[in-house]
């Protein structure tokens, strides 16, 4: 083969890979081009009511407030829990536990968020005899849990186990080896897992219908009260054959991927690569 012909097959092959990978990203242009097409002259005809008034007013404000509650509660009882489960994966893959933790996890990962959801609602919202933050935030912990896990898990494993062994020749602990050693140069990966997980939770909707019930004519003021919340408002809302529901739900759709462009982006983008 002639040197000729090697280069042009290796500029079809780049050619070839280059317009694959714009095909990827096409759908994804797509949808952030119709949502905002159809979003923007809703919000913008309704100004800043759209963003604070209640569901009857034209607006999604408690719903909003409720997307916001319900991830702040899904972080604070799923992260903690996830982090410490893929730290036991990683210091005990050979363990019976630390194995079935792996196989669990990916089970967890592909596992349908609605039957989560009915989980939830029969041992929280049943026994309580009312839908709540609280239910729907512990389902949302429940899919948080297994994707920061698994990324808390792969990130510990990408660490040269040079950086381990320097740890114990220095007569550390195992735990400070973990917490101060490998977790600091792996955040990258586990923060990557953190905003993966928040993303899918924030627009999760499957599992809220069996446990936040739905908030739109007022603020909520308890967590152990039923709350709104915006992915559940929009497929609410799109069941109506109503056009100003429909056009609401553009405004809302628009609304929602603002806040997780807003969240995923600039935390994104501010994580320093740990160079090894």
């Amino acid at each position: 083969m002639s040197a000729f012909d090697r280069k042009t097959k290796e500029k079809a092959f780049f050619i070839g890979v280059g317009a694959l990978t714009i095909l990827i990203f096409i759908p994804l242009f797509h949808i952030i081009a119709t949502v905002l097409i159809k979003g923007f002259p809703v919000i913008a005809e309704r100004g800043t009511k759209f963003l604070t008034g209640t569901l009857s007013e034209g607006g999604i404000g408690p719903a909003i407030a409720g997307t916001f509650i319900l991830t702040f509660l899904s972080a604070l009882l799923g992260l903690p829990v996830a982090f410490l489960v893929g730290v036991y994966a990683y210091e005990y893959p050979k363990s019976t536990l630390g194995q079935w933790t792996k196989t669990l996890l990916q089970i967890m990962i592909e596992f349908p968020t609605i039957l989560v959801g009915v989980f939830v609602m029969q041992v929280v919202a049943v026994p309580m005899g009312t839908y709540s933050a609280l239910a729907g935030a512990l389902a949302l912990a429940i899919i948080l849990t297994p994707y920061v896990a698994v990324y808390t898990h792969e990130a510990l494993r990408e660490i040269p186990s040079t950086y381990r062994e320097a740890g114990f020749s220095l007569g550390l602990t195992r735990a400070k080896v973990v917490f101060r050693i490998l977790a600091p140069m792996a955040k990258r990966g586990i923060l990557t897992g953190v905003l993966i997980g928040m993303a899918k939770v924030t627009g999760e909707t499957a599992p809220l219908l069996f446990t936040a019930g739905g908030l739109y004519e007022s603020y909520p003021t308890s967590i152990t009260k039923p709350v709104g919340a915006v992915p559940l408002l929009i497929y609410q809302l799109v069941q109506s054959p109503n056009p100003a529901d429909h056009a609401t739900a553009w405004g809302a759709s628009l609304v929602l991927l603002l806040i997780f462009l807003g969240i995923f982006i600039p935390i994104r983008l501010s994580l320093k690569e740990v160079r090894l």
